[in-house]
């Protein structure tokens, strides 16, 4: 039997680094399952629009990857990690968010957690994301989904389960084979700042209406969002983030 981390990608879909991780995590030993939430719902891409496939979709599209693959007969079912990037990275934080898991299915208990610059710009009323290890892997500089949010997530929640590592001089996508240069129809998200209530709506700044529809997401991202994120590869920070998520999937699955 193996273990196995179930991998999500980001708002552009699935890229090459990514199949880097997954490469490297089989070479270790370990079975990896890729998430296809937008191929199986014919999207594309989210960049820019963070509405035709959410998080929580994916979160619950994780739960159901997890219940499958716990029931394989190849699978050890109590070694299921998920690691994902950027909107994929939430996915991986959010889907440790104990009222969701008890909302959905309460035996749903991943191993380990790796979000890879994940939005951490939304911090919930309630600061219960169970007992499972939790890391998250950022670039210092990065502006699409900035370090500072999640450097707060991690002291707001303030448990021993969730540290982070924040890589200098790195920006969104440290990882990824491609130059620094802007994503026109991104988000900069380094002004937003939300709070997510107990029933798991995210709340509009000011005027606390949930965004529980396309068009109040819109209208919740335009009052705080800009355009142009910054992103592209920092080789350093590459290195450093493979080395580390070999070694955190191997402490806590093999």
């Amino acid at each position: 039997q193996y273990a196995v981390v179930i991998a999500v990608a980001g708002s552009n879909g699935w890229s090459a680094h990514h199949y880097e991780y997954l490469e490297m995590y089989r070479e270790a030993g370990i079975a990896t399952f890729e998430l296809c939430s937008f191929k199986s719902r014919d999207v594309e891409s989210t960049v820019g629009t963070q509405v035709d496939v959410t998080t929580a979709m994916m979160i619950l599209d994780s739960y159901r990857a997890y219940q499958q693959l716990e029931a394989h007969p190849n699978i050890k079912s109590h070694k299921i990690g998920i690691t994902g990037w950027s909107l994929g990275g939430g996915v991986a934080l959010f889907s440790a968010w104990q009222p969701l898991k008890n909302a959905i299915n309460k035996n749903v208990q991943f191993a380990a957690h790796l979000p890879i610059y994940p939005p951490c710009i939304v911090t919930p009323e309630i600061l219960d994301f169970g007992r499972e290890p939790i890391h998250i892997l950022i670039g210092e500089l990065d502006n699409w989904t900035p370090a500072k949010a999640c450097l707060d997530l991690v002291n707001t929640l303030n448990q021993k389960n969730i540290e982070i590592t924040i890589y200098p001089n790195a920006h969104h996508s440290f990882d990824s084979n491609v130059q620094i240069s802007k994503k026109q129809n991104g988000y900069v998200l380094e002004d937003c700042r939300f709070v997510m209530n107990n029933q798991g709506a995210v709340l509009m700044n000011f005027f606390n209406i949930p965004m529980t529809t396309p068009l109040l997401q819109k209208i919740g991202l335009s009052m705080c969002a800009k355009r142009a994120p910054t992103f592209g590869q920092n080789i350093e920070a590459k290195v450093n983030s493979l080395s580390f998520a070999r070694e955190f999937m191997n402490k806590h699955l093999n």
